[in-house]
């Protein structure tokens, strides 16, 4: 039994885990979505409960998180494509740190206000628009291509452990010393993630642009993504994900403490569903991906977040509600890392390096305008029609877009990875 435990838990020679490089982006990785799930959980709560936020609250303070993609990602990716993506990665978990640092800080002093938590929410969202890009990057420079899918899998799985680890030691921690200085530990892990990011040595060959001008390049690569029919494919399906998943986002909360009544530590311990959905799909994602090709899976996991979805909102309150809340985690959490570990393969496969930088912000500017409406949507409707008419919203569309994206023939028809095509970069 010993020994057998022992062989589990082995690397495989080839294993991508045994390569130093990685196994420090994949332990940053880790430390960093450990301390996500705190605030993940923490932000929410403490504006719902300690600040008493109306639906509506909610969906300004996830529409301002997303509102920097919308601002600056296009410009993000021209100077990404500039300049070296690791450093620009390391700074922006520093910074992230500062933000989330100052909002127990701001409780202490007794200034803490949801107007405070849209400009922490705007901060979060300008780091994730430029350092999100260049840590996408990295991930490229580190991991051969054809092993995209692998690597991006593996990362999945850091995220799971953390996301089984973390909604408890968020609720444990919330419930100890309450949301707003929970979030301290917060930073303190994203500033270990910081300096296990500084290590990391990568090799980098940038691209000479002297005489090229700024404009000229954004539209390149805006030309390059629409000239794609994969790419432009994927953006309008994730696109129409994004706007059903943040529709449902900002209800959840309120209808876990204010529908079932759960205490803040309950639902910290109810989003271990969401860690044991993502490390299922962590693990035999890969294989699936594989087995059926990337494009179904994408597929797949749009249905199985819908379902999730509208299985809350049809299920009455008491225990069973307790139970479908857990439910719609879990198959969140399937369905979310089927998406992504396939949306940023194929996206990532298809493009030449020098476009990497463009090709990623215009990418996550395409999918995620749809995000701030959504948001505004599922505030509206969970303040004048019920939390559960949010949910049901979110259910039926993602269902539906998961019909449609499996009659698309190019979603549908993509069976492995394609390979990039080079093109004229300015």
């Amino acid at each position: 039994m010993f020994t057998r435990l022992i062989q589990f838990f082995t690397l495989a020679p080839g294993d991508l885990l045994r390569d130093l490089v990685y196994r420090r982006l994949w332990s940053s990785i880790l430390i960093s979505s450990l301390g996500g799930q705190i605030t993940m959980l923490a932000l929410p709560l403490t504006a719902a409960v300690l600040l008493d936020a109306s639906p509506t609250q909610m969906g300004l303070l996830q529409a301002m998180e997303i509102l920097p993609f919308v601002l600056f990602s296009l410009p993000a990716g021209v100077l990404l494509d500039r300049c070296a993506k690791l450093p620009v990665y390391v700074w922006g978990e520093s910074l992230l740190a500062v933000a989330v640092a100052t909002v127990p800080v701001a409780a202490w002093l007794g200034v803490l206000s949801m107007s405070w938590l849209y400009v922490v929410g705007f901060v979060l969202g300008c780091v994730y628009t430029v350092a999100g890009s260049a840590a996408q990057i990295v991930l490229t420079q580190v991991v051969p291509r054809e092993r995209l899918v692998e690597a991006h899998a593996k990362n999945a799985l850091a995220s799971s452990g953390a996301e089984v680890a973390g909604p408890g030691l968020a609720g444990a921690l919330i419930k100890l010393v309450g949301a707003p200085l929970a979030l301290a530990v917060d930073a303190l892990l994203l500033l270990a993630s910081a300096a296990i990011l500084r290590g990391i040595q990568v090799k980098e060959a940038l691209v000479e642009r002297r005489g090229q001008a700024f404009w000229p390049e954004l539209k390149a690569g805006l030309r390059f993504v629409r000239e794609r029919p994969l790419l432009v494919s994927l953006a309008t399906a994730t696109g129409g994900w994004q706007l059903f998943h943040n529709a449902a986002l900002v209800v959840q909360i309120l209808y876990a403490t204010r529908e079932l009544h759960l205490s803040p530590q309950t639902v910290g311990l109810s989003y271990v569903a969401l860690g044991a959905g993502t490390v299922l799909a962590s693990i035999f994602g890969h294989r699936i991906s594989r087995r059926i090709g990337p494009g179904p899976c994408l597929v797949l996991g749009y249905a199985a977040c819908g379902v999730g979805w509208l299985q809350l909102a049809l299920m009455p309150t008491g225990a069973g509600g307790v139970v479908s809340f857990g439910l719609m985690l879990f198959a969140f959490g399937v369905g979310a890392v089927l998406i992504f570990i396939n949306f940023l393969s194929l996206r990532q496969a298809v493009t030449p390096a020098p476009m990497l930088g463009r090709m990623t912000s215009t990418m996550r500017w395409l999918i995620l305008l749809p995000a701030g409406p959504g948001a505004l949507i599922g505030g509206w409707l969970g303040e004048h029609l019920g939390l559960r008419s949010a949910l049901a919203f979110s259910g039926v569309g993602a269902c539906l877009l998961a019909v449609l994206a499996w009659r698309h023939p190019v979603i549908r028809g993509v069976r492995e990875l394609p390979k990039p095509v080079e093109v004229v970069t300015a």
